[in-house]
């Protein structure tokens, strides 16, 4: 649980902030926020929830190799966007991981305190940002449907930015077993 925690943690961490874009990647449960939900340009499962509220982060494009995410694999995640604002020390991002109905996580993380697991650190300037980062995605990811769910907000409780993701690993061998059809 507690490499599924840091993968969580890195990937909301990359992608909640336009310097620190770390999505803590892998999911997506019945309460995910999908009002007025809009998919991120690129090739991700990513989605910025809460389009209705003014949020200052813009993601232009999030691209994640492999795309789905495989268990024991490296995940490299490439993300742009643009911040209205600059980001200072008091930021957080409120983080909610579910597998399936059950709810694993729920943890609000200090963004400022992530940012150095992006070689970042605040203050995040404003205007365009790019991101690139390599994750190890754990081999004992269990098997099935994950959603996350990250808001991150400045220290005066202003929206950064909500992003959801939905992630199905599937069960252990099984994508192998595709790859020998896929031939």
């Amino acid at each position: 649980m507690v490499s599924f925690t840091k993968l969580a943690t890195s990937i909301v961490a990359i992608t909640t902030c336009a310097n620190a874009f770390t999505l803590n990647y892998a999911l997506g449960f019945p309460g995910a926020p999908d009002r007025d939900a809009k998919p991120v340009p690129g090739d991700s499962p990513l989605q910025t929830c809460d389009t209705s509220d003014s949020q200052l982060l813009t993601l232009t494009k999030v691209d994640l190799s492999p795309n789905p995410p495989l268990r024991g694999e490296n995940l490299t995640i490439t993300a742009a966007g643009t911040l209205k604002e600059s980001i200072e020390q008091g930021a957080y991002v409120d983080v909610d991981v579910t597998y399936g109905y059950i709810k694993l996580i729920h943890q609000t993380y200090d963004l400022c305190e992530q940012l150095p697991n992006v070689e970042m650190e605040c203050p995040i300037k404003s205007g365009y940002q790019e991101l690139t980062k390599q994750v190890q995605i754990p081999d004992e990811v269990p098997p099935g449907k994950y959603t996350v769910v990250a808001r991150a907000y400045t220290e005066d409780d202003e929206l950064i930015t909500c992003l959801t993701a939905v992630v199905e690993f599937p069960p252990y061998g099984y994508a192998k077993i595709i790859d020998l059809f896929a031939y």
